[in-house]
């Protein structure tokens, strides 16, 4: 059995793409919420308009979920550890795929090594990459890293989760694809910045390009191969979240370029990671000029007309 732990647009949207492969079962956190799905078969509140099948049932209690089930875990990163340790007795000796991009503020850990540190019984990996719940859910082509050190559990994972419309590339490096993942949503903030105060298209390209070389030079400093960030758990959704309104970080980030005021319902991961990943920086000595000053904007320490200023009267250098 292949469960979904998470009712929101992208647990809704796995659970829905899963579909076509056999029986998924969608576990939402509220009881009502999961009533109103199941009565309704629509996720109305964050997938408007698209039909669940009749394949996916819905529960809101944990405790149901068979133990040897795959039980990808549609849950903020911010929310995890809580998630994992209310639930610790279901879900202890079940493969358990992190569907979240972040790094604990905390603790500053990634979701992989979250889940290995409350559950070491359980089998662990991470599905990250390019992917708009809204685009997997409309059956549209998308293709994900599926990262597992055990390299026979990803590959089993890897043919038990790839769906027509879902292509799933795999890899043993967990900590390249949990830290592209986490650190394309600061540098999406930062783009939305850009766009947000009217600063254009060249310096929006810029700062993806620059913030790709800070999320190359973390994830390497943290053990990760830099062919990881090269690939669809980096680069590719550095791309896609940095160039669409789709990205709710993007939208955080133009809020901030404009002096608006931001939707405190909606979860953006990208801001408490900027601190987390400032604060890495910090403790390791690296150099993370735009994560700094992300972090500073978010924290209200900076304007966005000083943030620039101060990146670009940096000192010159070779790229």
């Amino acid at each position: 059995m292949i469960c979904v732990m998470g009712a929101g647009a992208f647990g809704t949207a796995l659970a829905i793409s899963l579909a076509h492969n056999g029986e998924v079962s969608l576990w939402a956190r509220d009881a009502r919420h999961a009533q109103e799905m199941d009565q309704h078969r629509e996720n109305r509140k964050r997938l408007p308009g698209i039909m669940l099948p009749d394949r996916i049932s819905i529960h809101s209690d944990p405790s149901s979920l068979p133990e040897d089930s795959t039980i990808l875990l549609s849950i903020p990163t911010q929310k995890l550890r809580a998630a994992l340790t209310e639930h610790a007795k279901t879900l202890s000796r079940a493969t358990l795929v992190a569907c979240c991009k972040g790094i604990e503020l905390s603790t500053g850990k990634g979701p992989v090594q979250i889940i290995n540190e409350i559950l070491p019984n359980a089998k662990t990996a991470i599905l990250t990459g390019p992917s708009f719940a809204d685009d997997i859910a409309r059956d549209l082509p998308t293709a994900l890293t599926l990262a597992c050190e055990d390299e026979a559990v990803g590959k089993t994972l890897q043919n038990n989760l790839t769906t027509p419309n879902l292509r799933l590339y795999r890899t043993t490096d967990v900590t390249g694809a949990e830290l592209g993942g986490a650190l394309k949503n600061v540098i999406a903030i930062g783009c939305g910045t850009v766009i947000g105060a009217g600063l254009g298209e060249s310096a929006r390209a810029a700062l993806m390009t620059r913030g790709f070389a800070e999320m190359s030079r973390m994830a390497v400093s943290l053990g990760a191969n830099v062919e990881t960030l090269a690939g669809l758990s980096g680069f590719g959704d550095l791309v896609l979240t940095c160039g669409s309104d789709q990205s709710r970080n993007f939208r955080y980030g133009r809020s901030i370029g404009r002096d608006e005021t931001f939707d405190s319902a909606v979860t953006v991961e990208g801001a408490a990671t900027a601190k987390a990943v400032r604060d890495i920086a910090h403790e390791k000595s690296l150099e993370m000029p735009i994560t700094e000053v992300i972090a500073a904007l978010i924290d209200q320490e900076l304007r966005v007309d000083q943030a620039m200023d101060m990146l670009l009267s940096r000192p010159l250098k070779e790229e």
